[in-house]
């Protein structure tokens, strides 16, 4: 349950009352899942900062996309592919080498890393593979 992090089994119908601010949200397990900052629009507020929750239970992985927001040049190849990995058996997050470059992206940022359980650790990123242990 994205809300309570209450683990449920797949498979089950669940009854659950909410309102419009807690639709119901369930996160399958080995999910990692990206937020950025509330804006309006894409260019509102840099995205240099980003919370990235990981819901373990399953090995997964994941890319992060990104380019100028407002053009076609992502077709010409301008854009940039950052690989995230989560390993179950040693609770290892892997933020691998960035891939691909374009005009104006964010060279150096930080990644909230976030586990359901509270865990929390916060990590630089300048494009080159980072490894972050939880246990």
């Amino acid at each position: 349950d994205f809300w309570t992090n209450e683990k449920h089994k797949g498979g089950q119908e669940i009854e659950k009352t909410v309102n419009l601010q807690s639709i119901p949200l369930y996160v399958k397990a080995g999910s990692i899942v990206p937020f950025g900052p509330d804006v309006q629009f894409a260019t509102e507020k840099k995205w240099d900062n980003l919370t990235v929750k990981i819901y373990p239970g399953a090995d997964s992985d994941f890319v992060l996309y990104e380019d100028e927001f407002d053009n076609y040049n992502y077709e010409k190849g301008e854009y940039t592919e950052i690989p995230f990995h989560w390993n179950e058996k040693s609770k290892k997050l892997t933020i691998d080498t960035r891939n691909g470059r374009y005009k104006g992206m964010i060279e150096k940022r930080n990644f909230n890393l976030i586990l359901p359980d509270g865990q929390q650790k916060s990590v630089s990123y300048s494009g080159k593979k980072v490894t972050v242990s939880f246990k």
